[in-house]
């Protein structure tokens, strides 16, 4: 049965012969309950056969799903700590332009923060359909779990990404010639990386638990 299929209708048909004493009316009574029973079952049968799949198919796509995550978070670490040791550098460069009003030789800034979008299509699919409603309890709290700490690590991706943009907004007009490419506001764009370190700190704080999460889930839920 479709979701949103009205179900059907068990009719009750009326005795085709008269009923004759309480007798017959009885046998009628009892058939017509036996009836009942047997179709109610059934349909319970075809109701609870119809949920079996829908959760399995739910539970196998989050599955899988986890584990592309699994895998595409790991190259996300490696990313962010690249980023991290590349805004230590810009800090140490900002500090030499603001003693010496210059860039220090063979070094350039380098203010970059990518974003890796994580999938959720599963996850929300298996809340649409209903799907969620018939996965145990403990096993939808952990995919909840999960994919909470995603929203959470997306909005803190977001805000790195708008500190990155600010930071970098001095160095828009500047050339690779210009002894101060800051334009002399090199203490504030210091200050703004700063910032963005903190933010990246934060980031990878939920890469960290997330990681933690993905593989405590898969350990106990062996494909």
């Amino acid at each position: 049965m479709n979701l949103g299929e009205v179900p059907p209708v068990i009719d009750v048909h009326p005795p085709s012969e008269p009923i004759h004493g309480w007798r017959d009316f009885f046998i009628h009574l009892s058939t017509i309950t036996i009836g009942l029973l047997i179709a109610l079952s059934l349909e319970g049968c075809v109701e609870w056969q119809h949920h079996r799949h829908l959760v399995h198919e739910a539970e196998a796509s989050l599955h899988t799903e986890i584990q592309q995550n699994s895998r595409d978070l790991h190259e996300s670490i490696d990313l962010l700590h690249k980023q991290q040791q590349a805004l230590v550098q810009d800090v140490a460069i900002l500090r030499y332009i603001i003693e010496n009003k210059k860039v220090p030789p063979d070094r350039q800034i380098d203010i970059t923060f990518n974003i890796r979008s994580l999938s959720n299509v599963s996850w929300k699919t298996a809340q649409s359909t209903g799907a969620l409603s018939y996965i145990p309890y403990d096993d939808a709290r952990d995919y909840a779990d999960i994919y909470n700490t995603q929203d959470e690590l997306e909005v803190a991706e977001q805000q790195a990404a708008r500190d990155a943009i600010v930071s970098v907004a001095p160095f828009i007009n500047s050339s690779k010639d210009d002894l101060d490419p800051t334009g002399g506001e090199a203490p504030s764009v210091k200050q703004k990386i700063e910032v963005l370190q903190g933010q990246l700190i934060l980031v990878n704080s939920f890469l960290d638990t997330l990681d933690g999460q993905y593989k405590k889930f898969l350990a106990s839920h062996p494909h």
